[in-house]
Order: C-alpha cells, then sequence, then structure tokens
C-alpha cells in the first residue's frame, strides 16, 4: 500500500527532504545546462566531497563542509570562466585541475581521520532515509533563498546566458551574474549533495533539465518540465526503493536516464 509510505517518520523525512532538493537542483541545473557549465557543475559536486570529509575530521557538521567548500569553489571557479581573453580550452583545463585537487584532497582526509568513518558511503552516494528534522528544515530555507533569487535576477540570467555579448552592451552585469550564479549552483549542489551524494548529484542537477529541453524550447514551460521531472523521478525512486532491496540513488538515477533517453528518441522521431 502507498500509505505505507508515510506511516514511518523517516519517510515523510525522505519525501519533504527529496521534493526540496528536487525543486532547487532542477531550477538550478536548467540555467546550468543552458549556460553549458555542466562541466563546472560536476566539479563543485567533487568539491563536495572533501569539504564533507575535512568537516568529519574537524568534528564539524558535516553540512557545514558541504556548504563552505561548494562556497569557496564556485569563488575558485568563477576566476577560472572565459573572459575577453580566455579561450573556452583554457577554462575547461582550470576546471579539470580544481575538480583533481578537490578529489585528492577528499581521499587525504578519509584517510587522515583515524576511525572508521562510517558515513562515507553517504558522502559519496547520498542517503535518503536518514534525513533529520534539521535537515528538512535546512534544505527548506536553501530551497527559499534559490527561489527568491532566481525569481529576482532570473530574466536578466537567462538573457546573459543566451548572448553575453548582446547582454553586456545592453548594460547587463554579466560578470556579476556569472559569479553569482556559481555560488548559486554552489549552495544546490551542498544541498543536493547532502541527500544524493556527490557522485550522485548529477541525477537531479542534470538529467531532468536536460530531459525538459529536449522536450521543448520554450524557457518557461521547460522549467516548469524540469521541475516536474525531477519531483517525479524522486518520488518515483523513494517509492520503488522502500519496496525493493535496491538503494534509493540507483532508482532516481535510473529513472531520470530512462526519461533523458525517451525524450531523445522521440525528439528524433519528431524531426
Amino acid at each position: 500500500m502507498l500509505t505505507d509510505l508515510f506511516s514511518y517518520h523517516f519517510m515523510v523525512n525522505a519525501l519533504l527532504a527529496g521534493t526540496l532538493v528536487a525543486v532547487t537542483a532542477s531550477l538550478i541545473g536548467w540555467f546550468m545546462v543552458v549556460r553549458r557549465q555542466t562541466f563546472a557543475g560536476h566539479t563543485l559536486s567533487l568539491v563536495a566531497f572533501p569539504g564533507a570529509a575535512a568537516a568529519a575530521l574537524a568534528g564539524a557538521p558535516v553540512f557545514v563542509g558541504y556548504f563552505a567548500a561548494c562556497a569557496l569553489g564556485a569563488l575558485v571557479l568563477s576566476r577560472a570562466s572565459a573572459g575577453a581573453t580566455r579561450s573556452l580550452s583554457d577554462e575547461n583545463a582550470a576546471i579539470g585541475v580544481v575538480q583533481a585537487v578537490a578529489l585528492g584532497c577528499g581521499f587525504l582526509f578519509v584517510g587522515l581521520y583515524h576511525g572508521l568513518l562510517n558515513s562515507l558511503n553517504s558522502m559519496l552516494f547520498g542517503t535518503f532515509l536518514g534525513i533529520t528534522d534539521d535537515q528538512v528544515w535546512l534544505l527548506l530555507g536553501t530551497t527559499v533563498v534559490v527561489l527568491g533569487v532566481l525569481g529576482t535576477v532570473g530574466r536578466p540570467l537567462l538573457f546573459a546566458s543566451v548572448d553575453s555579448d548582446v547582454a553586456r552592451a545592453s548594460g547587463v552585469p554579466v560578470a556579476g551574474l556569472a559569479t553569482g550564479f556559481l555560488l548559486l549552483l554552489g549552495l544546490a549542489v551542498a544541498a543536493t549533495s547532502q541527500i544524493t551524494g556527490a557522485l550522485l548529484v548529477f541525477a537531479l542537477l542534470v538529467t531532468p533539465a536536460a530531459t525538459a529541453q529536449a522536450l521543448t524550447e520554450r524557457p518557461a514551460l521547460s522549467l516548469a518540465l524540469s521541475v516536474a521531472l525531477a519531483l517525479a523521478v524522486t518520488w518515483g525512486g523513494l517509492t520503488i526503493a522502500y519496496y525493493s532491496i535496491y538503494p534509493v540513488g540507483f532508482w532516481v538515477t535510473s529513472l531520470s536516464f530512462g526519461l533523458y533517453v525517451l525524450a531523445r528518441i522521440w525528439r528524433a522521431a519528431v524531426r
């Protein structure tokens, strides 16, 4: 019975946290795909890992490490963003260096931890079933911040994402928006990583947005569809995992990938 999902407090928290994370990740992910910054987003998801490991090593709450590392990583990546004299290949090379260093530091911090780091698996692959009430409130606050900022800068951000040269000539602060978006992306990655883990962030950050943009080119409809798809795969993954022996991350990732493949097939057939 589906009503069994609401009989346990841990499942209620999982559904609430999953809903908040799905909304945050799908909205930020949509702009990330439009801006062609998926590599930067992937790097930030890996930066979250050493942040969480460093927090565990220092005895601090893991979520502090997630947010601190992603904020610092976003600022570093903003310096590596392509400018007037920097080519896209140079930007990708700099981002790749940051990614490699982040992974190395993560494993260093895990190695320095003298004891059994039980949370290592959840750092990498996440957990929906151990969400506390405090984490739900933290994710709610994150979602409110993301929605508020996007509601304020959404139009100029889309303008700068589609045609930065024209936007700059029109007086849009393109550089400031770029840095602000990376910070917002880091915030979304930090929140999502607490649920999906550092390695599965893209299941909610990229795939729903890419699927929505494959189905329609209308921005408003594509944004709404991205959120709907993220909610569908999150709720579906939690429901299936509750009645199966396989982890939630596997189902969320598989459902996201399956919908993306179907969207690409449909788009090819229409063309």
